[in-house]
Order: structure tokens, then C-alpha cells, then sequence
């Protein structure tokens, strides 16, 4: 009798081996099965990602939600999604719960327009860029500020930007004596600024000035890129990477293996794409 307990007891011991082996955590992330690819963005940064009410033009379910998120970064998720042979999940976050929700473990990725700084680097990893975003500032056509050469044209100029980019923290006070304004929660908000006249000028990237101007014909771009005069920046800073959790090397080299097979004209041909269905929308 003692014997065949002891039987019965390796046998469940075995069981429950293989049980907890199945479900770590450590496990292929890039081959998860039928867990669907959840990537968080904000789904209020035109051209990069956005909301709608339908899933014209390919827009893919928000979790939780009746609505539909849509843009560059969706196109992208989706194409990894595919690669992967994963269903998509778009998560909806506010911008600062972005890297928090990756480190918890909550999404697998976030495609949200972010700049690979060494900053964000010390708490998750990057894939290559998936986009180059160079740094332009948004004035109104009737503005004193409208012919500016350079940002020191901009000198003594109220504006703002969107918190927690480079756009406001790094570009915005290289302009001489500014007036910075507090910094705007979203990309829309701060257009609304403009627009309104609380601020003189934005600064933002091209991707998102050129959908600023699709909706708002009184909006002109200024773009210093060919002056001795414009905003200083590193390569981390206008490199736009997708992040995972820190030490999903699997996750990060199958994205990475997505990216391979795309060039810098792909990138650009899907941006246009997305600035051409953006919702037309102010809000």
C-alpha cells in the first residue's frame, strides 16, 4: 500500500511540475498561442494613432470600448501582429501610463510615437526606429512669428507643447527668452492652444504638423532643418522606437525581424496614408 502512494504521489508531483511549467511567464512571448499582441498607445495622436466610432480603413477594436483606433502606429501593429500570427489588441492609456503598463506586464508593447531616449532605455528596451521624426514648430498664418528663418525669429514667443516629449522639454526653451506655457496632456490640446491664440507657436514633429494642417487651414509649418538655426537634437531624440518589457528579447527580435524587411520609403508611404484618412476632426 505504502508503495503505490508513493506512486500516486510522484505521479502528482510530475502533474504539477508540468502544470507550472506550462503557464511561466518565461515562456516564447513571440509565439504566445491565441493570446492576442496587446500594444498600447493613446489613440489621440493624429497622424500616429487616433479614435473613430467604426473600423473603416482597417481601424482595429480598442479593448474595452465600442470605439476604433486607427494610424500610423496601428498599420505598424498590425503588420506584427500578422508576422507573429496573433489576433491585435489596442489598449487605450493616457501617455504616462504607457512604460508603467509595459513594466507591469499589462501589454506586450507600446507603439505610441515614443523617441528612444536613454532615459526610457534604463527601464524598457527599443526596437529599431520604426520611424524618423524630424522637429518643426506650428504658427498661424497671420502670425507675427510666420516668416521666422529660425527659432531665434521665434525669440520672445509664447507657446507650449505636448507633455512629456522632447518637443517641450529639449526644443522648446532653446528659443530665446520664450514664454513657456504649461505643457499640454495631448497632441489635439495643444493644437487647440494654437488655434485659439492662447499660444503664439507648437513645436511637434512633421507627422503631426502636417496632420495639423489638414485640419487647420490657417496653420502654416516652419521647418529650420536647412538653416545654420535650428533645434538642437540628438538621433535618440527624433528616432521613434516600439518598446517592450525590459528583457523580452523574443518580442523585441521578432518586431525588429518586421522592421528589417521595411525601408525608410515604406515608413513615409504608410505616414502619408495615415495623415490622408485622419479623422477631420478638432476635439
Amino acid at each position: 500500500m505504502k508503495k503505490i502512494t508513493s506512486i500516486l504521489l510522484a505521479a502528482l508531483m510530475l502533474l504539477s511540475l508540468t502544470a507550472c511549467g506550462s503557464s511561466s511567464g518565461g515562456g516564447d512571448a513571440a509565439d504566445s498561442g491565441d493570446a492576442p499582441l496587446r500594444v498600447a498607445m493613446e489613440c489621440g495622436y493624429a497622424p500616429y494613432n487616433w479614435t473613430q466610432e467604426s473600423d473603416e480603413n482597417g481601424a482595429v477594436p480598442i479593448a474595452d470600448s465600442s470605439d476604433y483606433a486607427y494610424g500610423y502606429d496601428v498599420m505598424m501593429a498590425q503588420k506584427i501582429a500578422d508576422a507573429l500570427g496573433r489576433d491585435l489588441e489596442i489598449v487605450k492609456l493616457d501617455w504616462d501610463s504607457l512604460i508603467p503598463a509595459l513594466q507591469s506586464g499589462d501589454v506586450d508593447a507600446v507603439i505610441a510615437g515614443q523617441s528612444i531616449t536613454s532615459e526610457r532605455l534604463q527601464v524598457v528596451d527599443f526596437s529599431e526606429p520604426y520611424y524618423y521624426a524630424s522637429i518643426v514648430t506650428l504658427v498661424k498664418a497671420d502670425s507675427e512669428y510666420a516668416n521666422a528663418q529660425g527659432i531665434n525669429d521665434l525669440a520672445g514667443a509664447t507657446g507650449t507643447s505636448q507633455l512629456g516629449t522632447i518637443w517641450y522639454d529639449i526644443c522648446l526653451p532653446q528659443i530665446p527668452d520664450a514664454n513657456i506655457l504649461a505643457a499640454q496632456e495631448t497632441a489635439p490640446a495643444m493644437l487647440v492652444a494654437l488655434d485659439s491664440g492662447a499660444v503664439d507657436i507648437v513645436v511637434t514633429d512633421m507627422p503631426t504638423a502636417l496632420a495639423a494642417t489638414a485640419v487647420y487651414d490657417d496653420m502654416v509649418i516652419l521647418d529650420f532643418s536647412e538653416s545654420d538655426n535650428d533645434f538642437e537634437v540628438s538621433d535618440e531624440e527624433i528616432n521613434l522606437g516600439i518598446s517592450v518589457q525590459k528583457g523580452n528579447t523574443e518580442l523585441l527580435d521578432a518586431i525588429n525581424g518586421v522592421l528589417a524587411d521595411m525601408t525608410v520609403d515604406d515608413y513615409e508611404a504608410m505616414m502619408k496614408e495615415a495623415i490622408a484618412v485622419q479623422p477631420l476632426s478638432e476635439d
